[in-house]
């Protein structure tokens, strides 16, 4: 790999692309080269743009402010010659964000993305860099399909499987056979915050849509094999989610109710927790959390408001494993959802790319 590379943000100016800019700010890899947004935005300064919008609790980065915002849809030539990747994280319709995804990988800009419009297309892996980062190996065939030397396209899953999938991960080995799953999502998921979403102060919405289809399906990918050139889905376990939202500004958290083929026991269970590693902590990728799953042994953990940071908001928080009456064990899980759930998730996945030599 290099040692710098040249990076854009496409969809700049949403609440997941300013997520984006605070963290690549001083990332000792990647380099912001290229900002670009919708039509509407293109060619005015990033500070113009999204200033009034800027959502991030710390500031805007001093050097992109006066960054011109190229046109995400008409400047791809434009934005490909000046990077070694980008970034993806626009606002469009599901059917437009492919075409779009694709036309950029075709002029051979590898892309990162944080949509959900290729998590299922069966040559694009699907990655959570600590659980299949294998599945990036499926990348030759695409770039077959494509016809590219270059360019290819990567996603990151769902915000809300990222809190409970690593924590049931390792437990596959004593035969995962049912996961029942209730999340509780943060406004920011939605690209909210208080002041814009104010009828969510004192309230709880028992529906957020497409979510809970997206819960149940993506750990079944997560958790397959490449098969020719293709990644087959897991068979099993059998997933049934419901998801709801809540007022919290950030931090997913999931009620999780687990059985097995083989239980295990409690001991054996936290153990493989404390123990569990992937390959970023192997490699020591910059954004990955030396201890990935932490177990709280307190009754009243993990809280959002407490735990969602934790290693920069890059680990997942585990608590409550205790044995069920109808399952095996129940437990609790939180994680941060535009850190781990969303732009920091691809900025570790864009790490492993380029450990592995995806990029050059």
């Amino acid at each position: 790999m290099k040692k710098q590379y040249n990076v854009g943000i496409i969809g700049a100016t949403g609440m997941v692309g300013q997520r984006f800019a605070t963290l690549l700010e001083n990332h000792p890899w990647f380099n912001v080269k290229v900002l670009a947004a919708s039509p509407r935005s293109a060619g005015q300064t990033y500070e113009e743009a999204a200033g009034s919008r800027w959502k991030m609790t710390t500031p805007m980065p001093e050097s992109m402010k006066n960054m011109v915002l190229l046109d995400a849809t008409s400047d791809i030539e434009k934005i490909a010659e000046q990077v070694d990747f980008c970034f993806c994280a626009v606002d469009m319709k599901k059917d437009e964000i492919k075409v779009l995804e694709e036309k950029y990988a075709k002029a051979e800009c590898p892309i990162v993305s944080n949509n959900s419009a290729h998590r299922f297309t069966p040559d694009v892996p699907m990655v959570v860099p600590e659980i299949n980062p294998e599945h990036i190996e499926i990348i030759k065939a695409q770039r077959e399909r494509l016809g590219t030397k270059r360019g290819f396209i990567a996603v990151k899953s769902n915000c809300s499987i990222q809190s409970y999938v690593p924590a049931l991960h390792p437990l596959r080995k004593f035969g995962l056979t049912k996961v029942l799953a209730c999340t509780y999502q943060a406004i920011s998921g939605a690209g909210k915050n208080f002041e814009t979403w104010p009828e969510m102060l004192d309230n709880l919405i028992p529906y957020i849509g497409g979510e809970e289809e997206k819960s149940e399906q993506e750990p079944l990918k997560v958790w397959g094999e490449i098969k020719g050139n293709e990644i087959v889905k897991a068979e099993t376990p059998l997933i049934t989610t419901q998801c709801l939202r809540v007022p919290v500004s950030d931090g997913h958290t999931a009620a999780v109710f687990v059985s097995f083929e083989n239980k295990p026991s409690k001991e054996e269970i936290l153990q493989l927790w404390k123990d569990f590693k992937g390959v970023p902590q192997e490699l020591e990728l910059p954004s990955a959390p030396k201890q990935f799953i932490h177990y709280f042994e307190e009754n009243d953990r993990p809280q959002a408001k407490l735990d969602r940071n934790l290693e920069g908001g890059m680990a997942v928080s585990t608590g409550r494993l205790r044995e069920d009456t109808q399952y095996d064990y129940k437990f609790v899980c939180l994680s941060h959802n535009t850190l781990r759930g969303a732009a920091g998730g691809g900025v570790l996945l864009a790490e492993l790319l380029a450990a592995k030599g995806y990029f050059d």
